[in-house]
């Protein structure tokens, strides 16, 4: 008999962008992978809608109220010892209120071509590769 195959967790991120830039979060050191970089988002509570559970976390995470844009990726992963993952990628343009860092060792606003530069998280490399080589800018950019 085999296993029952874990399901995936879902996690939506925003790649938020303001003139020209995207804000982009590292982890604290308290954090499961200290120090890796990645885009702002969490977990989906159940019964939660994506666009909803982004809102939330981008609330908490940032004290921002964001209008939830197009979803541009969808990307599989496996942490080894961990369960799959199923991240969800959000546009953000609009939204009220300055970004702060709540919960982040440090937040900033970096150029795309400039984001292979920063030590992200192994699950997010191949969506930095797509939007340094242009993809997912936001309309009027």
């Amino acid at each position: 008999m085999s296993a029952t195959p874990v399901p995936p967790m879902v996690v939506v991120a925003a790649l938020i962008w303001r003139e020209g830039k995207l804000l982009i979060c590292q982890r604290s050191e308290t954090d499961a992978f200290p120090g890796k970089w990645e885009f702002a988002g969490g977990k989906i509570e159940p019964g939660e809608e994506p666009r909803a559970a982004l809102q939330r976390e981008l609330l908490e995470e940032l004290g921002i109220r964001a209008r939830i844009g197009e979803q541009v990726a969808v990307i599989g992963h496996q942490y080894p010892g961990r369960p799959p993952l199923r991240l969800l990628f959000f546009l953000v343009t609009e939204f009220e209120g300055i970004p702060e860092n709540r919960i982040f060792k440090k937040i900033c606003w970096v150029l795309p071509q400039d984001l292979a530069e920063f030590d992200w998280l192994e699950a997010d490399r191949p969506l930095i590769q797509r939007i340094a080589a242009g993809e997912f800018r936001p309309p009027n950019f």
